[in-house]
């Protein structure tokens, strides 16, 4: 099944709840949280208190990313504040499996992202710490940026990987999907996909949903 995971940094923050419930509405189960220092992207986003905000609001599984430098002194606050899933770079200052293997300590699901410039293979050695792995189709930082295809070609060879490794294992796209270029990202191979203003500021939600989840089932998903 597809899972859609839409990302708050396309939402309009004045009526967060209102769109949190809107979300609820269209029977999604995700919601994606950007959190970025400034450092490791040039942005500035949300902390450990809007996850727990987010936290008393829904029960949407809260789908956060870690866009900072150094994950690992954050991962305790992330996990106590409610996240149900944490995923950190592995172009991160931190060791990635040590960064892994924290999350998973709170007994809470771990997933792994790569940029645009970096290659698949370096999640391999990652996939027996990991429940999901992310692959960027933008540089991160800024919503509402265009989808890069070409970022799409390492999703078969990830899927090769996982399949390798025995685990069961997601694949999530984030960057720049829309309607328009949703079953691209399916058909290469995605089990999740990051939407922000792609579903935020459509006209009608419900059609984007209906779409993506016509494109799933012509793909057999």
């Amino acid at each position: 099944m597809i899972e859609i995971s839409p990302s708050v940094l396309g939402a309009d923050l004045m009526r967060l709840g209102e769109e949190i419930g809107m979300v609820e509405s269209l029977g999604i189960r995700w919601l994606h949280l950007d959190h970025m220092d400034g450092h490791f992207v040039p942005n500035i986003s949300f902390g450990p208190d809007f996850v727990a905000a987010m936290r008393r609001q829904t029960g949407l599984l809260l789908d956060v990313h870690l866009m900072l430098s150094n994950p690992l002194r954050y991962i305790d606050a992330y996990a106590r504040a409610g996240a149900d899933l944490i995923t950190v770079h592995v172009e991160a200052e931190d060791d990635a499996a040590a960064m892994l293997r924290e999350i998973a300590a709170h007994g809470v699901k771990a997933g792994i992202s790569i940029k645009p410039g970096t290659p698949p293979e370096a999640v391999r050695p990652l996939l027996p710490l990991c429940d999901l792995v992310l692959v960027m189709t933008v540089e991160p930082g800024f919503g509402g940026q265009s989808m890069r295809e070409d970022c799409l070609q390492k999703l078969p060879a990830l899927r090769e990987m996982i399949r390798e490794s025995g685990r069961d294992i997601l694949l999530e796209v984030d960057g720049g999907i829309k309607q328009e270029n949703a079953g691209l990202a399916i058909a290469a191979g995605a089990d999740v996909l990051v939407m922000g203003t792609g579903l935020f500021r459509a006209k009608e939600p419900r059609a984007v949903v209906d779409a993506v989840m016509k494109e799933a089932a012509a793909c057999g998903r």
